[in-house]
């Protein structure tokens, strides 16, 4: 009996089993498929947050690309779009071209490509301190600074990024100023981007130039053009001209003044000492300016100013000018170039006449009354001697001052001839040279070579 139920027993329990089961199975499947719905849904819902563009910039920042795209010849082509030039100031002392360019540059990374069917945005904004930018500089450029014409840059679904950089440069240029004040010259200014030894680098490539024509103090910028020796070596021209018209006020024209002045100083007499001491002023006068004038002028270089060589010729001509208006008047007024003075002794009778005819006339004038009284024999207590010695004194003294009077206007005539002529050789002489000078100063071109920087 116990034997049978116990048979019983399992069978029921085996019977209940077997009807359990299949709820079992269809409870862990429903339950199954009611967690993938779920997990579906929450993928969608998250895929769908990561579809926008600040989210695909977020994904692009993640990545972390700052190096150079590496392709397989291991350069890189940066397309200039759009360059900006604009001369911000010429300092001649030091031989500094300062210039500011604006460029909008283009280049392809192809891992900051997406897919657009995933993002379905053309173009996104990232910051340009999350990716990798070219370097620009200035080959020939004392200083190079790049700046960021702004905080963020343009990247493209293809892998195209698109950017503005700011250059800021000083540029050694040795400008032509052999012509100063109209000096006129052009600087190169080469742009580069990095290259290795290998070919490795960068390569750029220019499309359009834009140049902001105007003045900069005394310069003013006439052209720029967009140039090229090589490939490799891409350089902007620089047109610059010296504004000659305040340099020409300020410097040649009080020096031709100064000239002019001199040479109708001319027209004052040589005695009475009006015209030395007008000469000695004009010289101390361009002395001075030429103090004043060594601050103004370029400095010293490949080609240095022929002004200088001007400006001191100008005060050679007034030197020599004042030198020989001291020389004739002393021979106008003596018979000869030096003064010999001799120590003067009372004289009478036919001695103070040939004294007076062939001695010292400023002597004669200075002591004329002592002599005259000598002469005449006027006692001092009031008497007169004979009466036929005092004739033949008086006959003397006028002859002898008619000879010194006829001594003295050959001397004036002897040293005004030599004045007129030395007067017309010096007009025309001062003339030619200063034309000559000024045509030199205006046409002549001095060569300097700009490209020493390429070897």
């Amino acid at each position: 009996m116990k034997g049978g139920t116990q048979l019983e027993v399992n069978l029921q329990i085996s019977a209940t089993c077997k009807v359990q089961q299949p709820e079992m199975w269809r409870f862990l499947s429903q339950s199954f498929w009611k967690a993938v719905v779920l997990l579906t849904f929450l993928t969608g819902r998250g895929h769908a947050q990561c579809t926008t563009r600040r989210c695909l910039a977020q994904m692009l920042i993640d990545k972390e690309y700052l190096s150079q795209p590496q392709t397989e010849n291991c350069t890189l082509r940066i397309f200039v779009s759009f360059l900006e030039y604009q001369t911000l100031s010429v300092d001649t002392k030091s031989d500094l071209l300062i210039s500011r360019l604006r460029a909008s540059i283009e280049w392809t990374d192809p891992d900051l490509a997406w897919n657009t069917s995933v993002y379905q945005f053309d173009e996104v904004i990232l910051p340009v301190d999350k990716i990798w930018i070219p370097v620009l500089h200035v080959t020939n450029g004392i200083t190079t600074e790049m700046s960021h014409a702004s905080a963020d840059l343009l990247a493209c679904s293809n892998g195209t990024v698109m950017h503005n950089v700011i250059l800021n440069a000083q540029v050694v240029c040795k400008v032509n100023l052999f012509n100063y004040p109209f000096a006129s010259d052009e600087c190169p200014l080469a742009i580069q981007g990095w290259s290795g030894r290998m070919g490795c680098g960068t390569e750029l490539v220019f499309n359009d130039l834009k140049t902001i024509l105007g003045s900069s103090g005394d310069w003013s910028t006439d052209n720029a053009t967009l140039m090229s020796r090589r490939s490799d070596r891409n350089y902007i021209l620089v047109s610059l001209s010296l504004k000659s018209t305040g340099p020409f006020i300020t410097l040649v024209l009080p020096s031709l003044l100064i000239i002019l002045a001199d040479m109708v100083s001319f027209a004052l007499p040589l005695d009475g000492g009006e015209r030395n001491g007008f000469k000695v002023t004009l010289v101390l006068s361009f002395t001075m300016f030429l103090i004043i004038l060594n601050g103004e002028l370029p400095g010293d270089g490949e080609c240095r100013p022929i002004a200088r060589l001007y400006f001191c010729s100008c005060l050679i001509l007034l030197v020599i000018s004042m030198l020989w208006s001291i020389a004739m008047t002393q021979l106008s007024a003596g018979g000869h170039l030096f003064s010999c003075r001799r120590s003067g002794r009372p004289v009478s009778g036919n001695q103070g006449g040939g004294n007076l005819g062939g001695g010292n006339p400023e002597g004669g004038k200075a002591k004329g009354d002592d002599a005259i009284k000598a002469e005449l024999g006027v006692d001092v207590l009031g008497g007169v001697k004979d009466d036929g010695q005092m004739l033949r004194k008086v006959v003397n003294f006028l002859e002898a001052l008619d000879a010194n009077m006829q001594e003295s206007n050959r001397n004036q005539m002897f040293a005004c001839r030599l004045d007129r002529i030395f007067f017309w050789f010096y007009v025309v002489l001062g003339s030619v040279y200063l034309i000559a000078m000024n045509l030199v100063m205006a046409e002549y071109k001095c060569a300097i070579d700009h490209f020493d920087f390429w070897y």
